[in-house]
């Protein structure tokens, strides 16, 4: 059978501790075409707790599971992924809109990721502390217990599996809350591949939902953690919730991230290094190259070169033919993509490319000339934008790099590699590339933001995993009671 035929998604998630749903089914939508690919269930804020109960009983068996049996349950995820990348890679192409491209990079990536946390279960999980006092002391790393993702729509599976495959490692449970808009590709899928790998019911608990589920995933008392991802402003909700309730949040957000591109850089090489940053996944990545930033010398040549990438790229429906740029999530995306840009020629900007849209396809679109003020320096566009300014000295590329709330990703581009690591040092960044773009990503990296673009790593290596998913515990052992002078 099918991996993921439309009638066993519900069978399937249903082995995972989720049975119908409260709130109702909702329609699968291909974003390039609106076709209707299936229905799935959607669950309401009355899932959760159940949800937690399953997880709480079934964690305790988990975690007291000899270390091997974890390790292999996430190996075999890690095949799984590899196994069925083709047809998961077709839902991806579907449901999210993504290019074949991208889609194997998040299969890729997930049976990575999977693959690294296999290695978690075997790390040294504590340490001999000193004691002035005649007795063993020393500090363990515990399960946390239940573990609440909350996943974003872009990058469906990598966004929720760098979360999942550690936590079920390190011997917690999962609930999962994928965005609905992709909740085969972002959940169904993932709670099929564990199947699969064997691992036992009720440890991961999919629940496709709004944010009413992800209110009550982050209010329950039974989820001492939460892994966020999405948008700053949901984050900063997240946050001050799971503030409320003294939870451990930890939070991925957005991103308006610069390539800084000097007086120095070779202007096509420059060009196909920022076309990619800006223009991959229809710029619907967090660490998106949003603003290039060029040197005076060059501005007009590397405008001219990116334009001339911008119109040359084939744009349309990823399912039906090779294409570079496939569809915007949803017509709320693209309205919103299409005003920032209409906005910043308002404001003075010179339109070079694109600017246009046919349904959900945004043409890749170069702005020149935008004023700092413009909607597309001071916003994350999340579309497949290239705003470019110019700068004369690097005091001012750092200073027009450090000119927002964001501090994901930067990118620099020179042949004074020293140069650029001293630059990278004046500008708040969680990542810094240099001589390459801002989209960067790999399973063994720690990955996170400063600032608006969130709480700093949590993921990648096993130091981020282990302090983001367990709990330290000091221990102290006598062979017999002190006496206390009482």
């Amino acid at each position: 059978m099918s991996l993921m035929s439309p009638d066993v998604w519900q069978a399937k998630i249903r082995l995972a501790g989720w049975a119908a749903g409260a709130g109702g089914t909702r329609t699968v939508v291909e974003p390039a075409t609106g076709d209707a690919l299936g229905e799935i269930g959607v669950a309401g804020p009355a899932d959760v707790a159940e949800a937690v109960r399953i997880g709480r009983t079934a964690q305790r068996e988990w975690a007291r599971a000899p270390y091997t049996e974890r390790a292999a349950v996430l190996r075999r995820a890690g095949a799984a992924w590899e196994q069925h990348a083709a047809e998961i890679e077709e839902w991806l192409i579907r449901e999210a809109g993504s290019v074949p491209g991208k889609a194997a990079f998040e299969t890729g990536t997930a049976a990575q990721e999977c693959y690294e946390a296999a290695a978690l279960p075997a790390h040294p999980y504590g340490e001999l502390l000193r004691s002035a006092e005649p007795r063993f002391s020393f500090a363990r790393r515990l399960p946390v217990g239940v573990v609440g993702v909350i996943a974003p729509f872009n990058v469906p599976i990598v966004l929720a599996i760098r979360a999942v495959a550690p936590a079920l490692a390190l011997g917690n449970a999962v609930v999962l809350k994928p965005d609905p808009r992709t909740a085969v590709s972002g959940g169904a899928v993932l709670a099929r591949v564990f199947e699969e790998a064997g691992l036992p019911d009720g440890l991961l608990t999919v629940l496709p939902g709004g944010a009413d589920v992800g209110q009550a995933l982050v209010t329950d008392p039974g989820v001492p953690v939460i892994a966020f991802t999405g948008s700053t402003s949901a984050g900063r909700a997240v946050a001050e919730l799971g503030g409320r309730h003294l939870k451990r949040v930890h939070l991925e957000l957005g991103g308006n991230s610069a390539l800084i591109v000097c007086a120095d850089a070779d202007i096509p090489h420059a060009a196909t290094v920022g076309a990619w940053g800006s223009f991959f996944h229809q710029g619907q990545i967090c660490m998106a190259t949003s603003r290039h930033l060029v040197h005076e010398s060059i501005a007009e040549p590397y405008v001219r070169a990116l334009a001339t990438k911008a119109d040359a790229l084939p744009s349309g429906d990823p399912a039906s033919g090779p294409v570079a740029v496939g569809p915007l999530i949803d017509a709320g995306q693209r309205d919103r993509v299409h005003e920032i840009v209409t906005g910043t020629v308002e404001a003075g900007a010179t339109l070079r490319a694109g600017g246009t849209y046919d349904g959900l396809i945004y043409r890749p679109t170069v702005l020149a000339d935008v004023p700092r003020a413009a909607p597309a320096h001071e916003r994350e566009i999340f579309g497949p934008v290239a705003p470019v300014l110019t700068f004369s000295t690097l005091d001012e590329a750092a200073e027009l790099a450090a000119a927002t709330e964001y501090g994901l990703s930067l990118g620099i581009l020179t042949r004074n590699v020293m140069n650029a690591l001293e630059l990278g040092e004046r500008v708040p960044t969680g990542l810094l590339h240099i001589n390459d773009q801002t989209v960067n990503d790999e399973a063994t990296a720690p990955f996170g933001g400063v600032g608006a673009s969130g709480t700093g790593a949590r993921h990648g290596g096993p130091q981020a995993n282990i302090e983001a998913f367990t709990d330290t515990q000091w221990v102290t052992m006598r062979d017999v009671p002190p006496r206390y002078p009482l």
